[in-house]
């Protein structure tokens, strides 16, 4: 380990002041009259968790990506789901997505500013699928620009360390379970050290520059500006941050960097996101009336993450509601006669309670089972999520609205349980928690589609959503 555990609200006393200058509308003035688009590469649905008004894309066919370049707004989603892949298969996707969007462009004529958008805690196939989707479209010598700062999680970054908040403890982010992924762990919360680690050492810690808290607090975009303009290419640059005010000094001073002709790979958490497009966060959250349909079925949670957040939200969700329990048993799912008869006995029990007008919340054994190495792992859990995309297709009832927790099974949900191609992002139900408004062409159009991360919310996260979304 490589950082020590702090005091939250000390450490945050402890930092300069916050840039004094609101720089949101002048961004909102570059991209309001900027001829290019902005296109956000998510591989899982939550990267929408900060925006609102945006289209979400779940293919990538190049008629598809030309009709969306041409359309007015800031930029689009697409969704592609590499998270659930192994490596060889992630690259090979973001290859072809890349090379798909540089022919969209030459068609359309509009040039594109792409972020990878990824996991705030650190986890995905980085550098490999950055690298795919830069070769594909020739802008592969550009540095990465990497910032996984996240509040509505708790992810700050302070002098170069990424941290998870836990109440009010900020822990390095590698002493935390989601640094123990056996797909995409890790062993260092200082940034510099994470480059190093992820590129096997082609990036060594010493060629990776920071821009510190004092570069963005006390020198501002002009600062922020010259540290950027300093970065070579093929090495990377780490951001620190611990508000949105300290985001959109950075994309002022990206802004002035772009004119002297820096440019960038960006991998980074949503929070940049939504500066970057230039979205106002919206002044409350989606309330019932927005969220739920004159279904009389129940509603429905699918709940396929693993992560001990997501554990504790379904226990209390069982304790603390009347919700329907239909718990997969994920051992039989990986018996040696297949997952065919626990997936019939759960859609069978799912049907009964929605029909009935029931809430239902349909969740996996919480017992965690790995493989013995990355890509068993990513195997076992492509068997769970198929195995609730199964239950989700055999759905007799449209429910009043859908919940689905965990990355992966977000977008499986959406795409292979409900047919999903495109979605507009209404806003959010949670802080961190986006609502997907689907469009003709999926299974439940006007559906609300509520994408809940694994590794978001407290522990009475889903009770909140199943209370304000019940009857009353």
């Amino acid at each position: 380990m490589d950082a020590v555990v702090l005091y939250k609200n000390a450490c945050l006393a402890s930092l300069p002041p916050e840039w004094p200058e609101d720089l949101l509308p002048g961004i909102q003035a570059r991209v309001n009259t900027a001829v290019h688009k902005i296109v956000i590469l998510d591989d899982d649905p939550t990267g929408t968790q900060t925006v609102h008004g945006l289209p979400v894309l779940t293919t990538w066919a190049v008629p598809t990506l030309r009709q969306a370049l041409q359309e007015p707004g800031p930029g689009f989603f697409i969704l592609t789901n590499s998270r659930s892949l192994e490596r060889e298969a992630a690259c090979v996707r973001s290859m072809e997505i890349g090379m798909n969007l540089q022919t969209a462009v030459e068609l359309a004529g509009t040039p594109i500013e792409i972020i990878s958008r990824s996991d705030s805690t650190l986890r995905g196939h980085f550098p490999h699928e950055v690298d795919a989707v830069a070769k594909a479209m020739g802008i592969e010598k550009r540095p990465y620009l990497i910032m996984p700062f996240f509040p509505e999680g708790g992810r700050l970054t302070i002098n170069d360390i990424h941290y998870v908040a836990e109440a009010e403890i900020l822990v390095p982010a590698a002493m935390t379970a989601y640094a123990q992924d056996a797909a995409f762990g890790y062993t260092h919360s200082d940034l510099k050290q994470w480059v190093a680690e992820k590129t096997g050492g082609r990036i060594p810690p010493e060629a990776v520059c920071a821009i510190t808290l004092e570069d963005i607090r006390k020198g501002g975009p002009d600062q922020v500006g010259v540290v950027l303009n300093s970065v070579r290419d093929d090495t990377a640059c780490i951001v620190n941050a611990v508000t949105y005010r300290d985001v959109e000094v950075l994309v002022a001073g990206l802004a002035m960097a772009a004119e002297t002709g820096r440019r960038f790979l960006f991998r980074t958490a949503a929070a940049f996101v939504r500066v970057m497009t230039g979205i106002q966060p919206r002044a409350e959250f989606l309330d019932r009336e927005a969220l739920v349909t004159d279904s009389p079925a129940g509603g429905l949670f699918v709940v396929g993450s693993y992560v001990p957040k997501t554990t504790a939200q379904v226990l209390a969700l069982l304790e603390q509601t009347d919700i329907e329990p239909v718990e997969v048993t994920v051992t039989r799912l990986l018996a040696d006669n297949g997952p065919g008869e626990e997936v019939e006995r759960a859609a069978a029990r799912v049907n009964r309670f929605l029909a009935a007008g029931r809430d239902v919340v349909l969740y996996t054994s919480r017992e965690l089972i790995s493989g013995t190495d990355a890509g068993t792992s990513l195997d076992i859990g492509q068997i769970v999520s198929h195995s609730l995309i199964h239950i989700v297709q055999a759905l007799d009832h449209q429910p009043r609205y859908l919940v689905a927790k965990g990355g992966i099974t977000s977008s499986d949900v959406a795409t292979q349980g409900l047919g999903v191609q495109r979605a507009q992002i209404s806003g959010q139900v949670l802080p961190g928690v986006p609502v997907w408004q689907l469009e003709n062409g999926s299974r439940y159009p006007g559906m609300s589609f509520i994408v809940f991360p694994g590794n978001v919310g407290d522990d009475n996260a889903l009770v909140t959503i199943q209370k304000r979304l019940a009857r009353g």
